[in-house]
Formats: structure tokens, sequence, C-alpha cells
């Protein structure tokens, strides 16, 4: 059987001063360039007015490219540009936190990269400063709530559609040996664990709906990188469990599944959906198998959109610092348990 999905978005109000939300972009990082600013540019509750640099000439160079009006030459400059409501983080892991600190203070609005920062305390820290700018939003980007596939499959797992959720598996690799690539470098929070594991444990909270009590990790580490190249978690959510594995020196994959008493979910996609092409999943009850396509449509720009909307509603974000601060938590806790080799509770 097939059916379709879609990518219908969810009406505002319009009874604000501000019809749109002039963004910022804090960096010229790769995905900045080619998903996320390209995404902006078609909400229809925002317009990218700026992006700054260290490096003058690449912040021009970048806005010459994608039609954005302002470029500064440095990151503090773009922060007191006045007509810039929102930002956008894109930096290096190690710089989530400083930078998302200082755009707060400046009064801005902040839609930063996963993962939020380096360790949990660093999360936490964040969290508990966001709470001094109430009139602000700030929310950990992951984007891959937002795109209707995943919506479907927490709707058909939370309506009972593959009976008692009781296990699910993730994975997730790629190859990149570059010595010079952020992914590469330790000390700035590359690795495994934190570039793509990130999401194998988001999926796993998000569809439970609640921490894992407790968790193993398993991890091999670049010699040379001292990075984690290749990870696997297990998560004891009381109920059930989730499995996954990521690697940053693997064929490139991605999958999730969710297996329930009576059915399951399979996810071809689950986190790079391309913006130009369908989607699908498969959900299975019983002997029938439904394939579930979904329109075309850009998770990046549905996650601007409903970000857009709790700034123009002073609504809460859909994806709150207490979320952030529990995938960090676990994330910590997987890779202790792989240096300790015990269960360890995040």
């Amino acid at each position: 059987m097939l059916h379709r999905g879609d990518c219908a978005r969810t009406a505002i109000r319009h009874d604000f001063p501000m019809a749109k939300i002039n963004w910022g972009i804090l960096g010229t990082a790769k995905i900045a360039v080619n998903k996320v600013i390209p995404a902006l540019q078609k909400s229809s509750l925002g317009a990218v007015v700026a992006i700054a640099s260290r490096d003058a000439a690449k912040a021009g160079a970048v806005a010459t490219q994608l039609g954005i009006p302002r470029a500064h030459d440095s990151y503090e400059a773009l922060l007191a540009d006045p007509g810039i409501d929102a930002v956008y983080i894109p930096l290096p892991n190690h710089l989530h936190v400083p930078w998302s600190l200082q755009a707060l203070a400046a009064g801005k609005h902040v839609l930063c990269e996963k993962p939020i920062a380096l360790h949990a305390r660093e999360a936490a820290e964040l969290a508990a400063a966001a709470t001094k700018y109430p009139q602000l939003k700030i929310m950990e980007a992951f984007m891959y709530r937002f795109h209707p596939q995943w919506l479907r499959a927490r709707e058909i797992t939370a309506g009972g559609g593959i009976g008692e959720l009781r296990a699910m598996h993730s994975h997730f690799s790629y190859w990149n040996v570059d010595p010079n690539n952020i992914r590469n470098q330790g000390a700035i929070g590359g690795g495994g664990m934190m570039d793509i594991g990130c999401y194998c444990v988001s999926f796993a909270r998000w569809l439970y709906g609640t921490e894992p009590r407790r968790v193993l990790g398993l991890v091999e580490m670049d010699p040379a990188f001292g990075t984690d190249r290749l990870a696997s978690g297990l998560l004891d959510f009381g109920r059930g469990t989730a499995t996954f594995t990521c690697s940053t020196q693997l064929s490139p994959f991605q999958r999730a599944n969710i297996f329930g008493t009576e059915g399951r979910l399979e996810i071809e996609i689950p986190c790079n959906a391309p913006p130009d092409k369908p989607t699908r999943l498969w959900h299975q009850r019983g002997a029938t198998i439904t394939e579930i396509a979904f329109e075309i449509c850009d998770q990046y720009t549905l996650q601007a959109d409903a970000f857009a909307r709790a700034i123009l509603n002073d609504t809460p974000v859909p994806t709150p610092l207490a979320d952030a601060v529990g995938n960090m938590r676990t994330i910590e806790a997987l890779l202790a348990s792989a240096r300790s080799g015990t269960w360890l509770t995040p």
C-alpha cells in the first residue's frame, strides 16, 4: 500500500509589529552556505539580511554568492547590527555556548547548531543564563524533528500504530579522514558521537518521551585525531531499549528502525532528508506493509518557520534547552561508559 504525507505548515498570528524575522548568520560554515541559508531564504517568515566572518573577504564573497545584503568582518559587528532580530550559529562545537551567550546579551534570538555544547555542564550553564532573557528565544537546531516523516513516525508510535514501543535502532555513518576537518579535531568537540551520534540519541529520547535510566557505550578512538571514529550505544528506557552505531570512518549510510509489539517503522533517510526529492518510510502492522511517501520539502525551512513562529507569537520554542541538556547528559554518559566499561546513569 502507498500513502502520501504532506509538508503543511501551521498558520501564525499576524497581529504583531514584525511580519518577518531578520536573520544574521554567525559564520560561513559549509552547512550554513549549502543548506541553512538557502532554506532560510525560502521561508515566508524570515529574511537573511547579514552574514559575518572573521575573514572580511570571505563574508563578502558568501554575501555576494547568496544575495545577502550586508557582510560584517566580525561576529561582534553582526551582533551590534540593529537590523537583526535572530542569529543562526553554525560555528564549531566549542564556540556554540560562548557565542550564544554573546548573542543573547546583544538582544538577539538564537538558533544554534547541534550539539548545543561540549558537555552537559556547559549546556546547563547556557540554559541557566538564558533564563535572564525571557523575552528572547533560543533553540538547538535538530532539524529532523520538523520533517513530516518524523512527525508521522512519532504520531504512529504514540497512537499505538506499532503496538507498544519496545526497541529501536539507528545507524549514521560517513567517511572523513581529513585532519583539517573540524569533525576530526578532538579539542574543539569533534568525533562521531558529537557530530552524528547526537542524532541517534535524540531520536530515542524523543520517541520514548523520557530520559534513559542507564546507558552503555562502546567507542573506538582514532589514534591520530583523538576522536571517536566508531561508537555504539545501548540506552535502557525501562519499558524498552534503543541501540545505535555511528562512525566517521565507515561507508556512508543512515537508517532508523522502530519496533513495537504489533508492528514496526523504518525511515529511509532519517537525518539528511533531501530538500529536492521525496522521502519515504515504511509502516508494517501484522503482515501489511504500507509505504508512506512525503512530498518535497526542506526540513531546514520548516525548522526556521517553527522558530520564527515562536518569536512572532511569543510562544515557547518547539525544542527547549532542557531537551538539549538532556541530550548532552546522555552523550556524556555514553562516552564515560565506554571508558569505564560499565553501565552509567545520565
